[in-house]
């Protein structure tokens, strides 16, 4: 078998952690495996590394911080190699530009366009446990890019997808996918296993198990993954495509507090002016969730929509610089707002689960205030303060305990 493991900042984080590791990837190696390890950044590396930027100037070009923070992940691989072969096994340790990875050139927040696999071939065939550095590619300009929040685990997806592995194995804090954060819903439970569907909404709705990106790539060229804890040997979540019979209803609740809600207030009631607004926002690169229409009145009318929180600033004042252009009267936020999200591909055929949801927030006497729907989600706005009560009411709602 053909193994790519995939491991986080927190589980490289001292030497005792890198041994641990190192301890875990023999042990699959031993047992006969071709293995390759992708790494982040031990650590707070990143985060000292930005620390160390703003110490120069407050405003450092993307480029440049993309060739300073590239260098956490070499300093984990070289390390990692070095323990294993303090153990006895041979293994080399690779960066992005020594296999070609190949990325788009938007600086921080870059694509994985392709990875070559031939140097990773090339070292397993020689019997060798291979380490890449996750988080970064390189563009077409020969510099280096990386790849965003959760870069590592897209790096592992595609290298997985490249060397057409049997399985890509992710370690986190957490030993698999539960039915909602048991930090918060004490009784949530674990999961076998769920479809790509549904863990790509639950990613993106801010459930921090697997980045969405690298669910979208493992859907895309059928990757199974794995996600497992680094600190025990707990069997994980399987993350697959999931036939007709296995399909849950509900598989899961997710939160997400990084919300803020937009309105822009007495524009004209006329077509193209909603395709103006949101064609704008795209072009600044402002991702819209929710969006609720009024109903026109005197020629007028409102829209409110979501983004994150990260980009409310840059949302108003992309509205405000269009706002004559736009036909906006007036413009507002609120911040202090969240989303509750359900997530289950069986909800597709199974009518009254909106319903259900919507009992379970009234009877904790939770105000609604904004609804959008897929085919396996269904999300809500509520007031942030409520949104732990919400979590555990819709959890209980639908029986997903334990």
């Amino acid at each position: 078998m053909l193994i790519v493991k995939k491991f986080g900042g927190s589980s490289v984080a001292d030497q005792e952690c890198i041994f641990r590791v190192a301890e875990r990837c023999i042990e699959d190696y031993r047992n006969g495996n071709e293995v390759i390890v992708v790494l982040s950044a031990m650590g707070d590396t990143t985060d000292q590394l930005i620390e160390k930027a703003k110490n120069i100037t407050a405003r450092p070009s993307k480029r440049e911080m993309d060739m300073l923070l590239t260098t956490g992940e070499q300093v984990s691989v070289s390390l990692m190699a070095m323990a294993i072969n303090s153990l006895g096994v041979p293994a080399v340790s690779l960066n992005a530009f020594q296999i070609r990875m190949h990325s788009t050139s938007a600086y921080g927040s870059a694509r994985m366009k392709r990875v070559e696999a031939e140097r990773i071939r090339h070292e397993l065939d020689s019997k060798k446990i291979v380490v890449i550095t996750g988080f970064q590619g390189i563009n077409k300009y020969e510099d280096y890019s990386t790849l965003g929040r959760g870069g590592s685990d897209t790096t592992a997806v595609a290298i997985a997808a490249a060397m057409h592995a049997d399985t890509c194995e992710i370690y986190t804090d957490v030993d698999g996918v539960y039915t909602a954060d048991p930090r918060v819903v004490s009784n949530a439970r674990k999961l076998d296993t769920i479809s790509y569907d549904e863990m790509l909404e639950l990613a993106s709705l801010g459930a921090k198990v697997l980045h969405n990106r690298s669910v979208e790539m493992a859907k895309k060229y059928g990757v199974q993954l794995v996600v497992r804890s680094s600190m025990n040997r707990e069997e994980g979540t399987v993350v697959k495509e999931v036939g007709k019979l296995e399909k849950m209803l509900i598989s899961g609740v997710a939160s997400d507090k990084n919300t803020s809600r937009i309105s822009v207030i007495g524009i004209d009631d006329k077509p193209g002016v909603a395709f103006k607004i949101f064609n704008t926002l795209a072009k600044n690169n402002i991702n819209v969730d929710i969006i609720l229409q009024s109903v026109g009145r005197e020629g007028t009318k409102d829209i409110s929509f979501t983004v994150a929180q990260d980009d409310r600033d840059a949302t108003l004042e992309v509205l405000e610089k269009n706002k004559e252009i736009l036909t906006i009267q007036e413009i507002s936020y609120e911040d202090n707002v969240a989303k509750i999200s359900i997530v289950g591909a069986g909800m597709m055929s199974n009518p009254g689960v909106a319903a259900q949801m919507f009992e379970a927030l009234f009877n904790a006497n939770i105000n609604i205030s904004m609804i959008s729907t897929s085919e396996v989600r269904i999300t809500v706005l509520i007031d942030e303060n409520d949104v732990e009560r919400a979590m555990r009411a819709v959890h209980d709602g639908f029986g997903l305990a334990d």
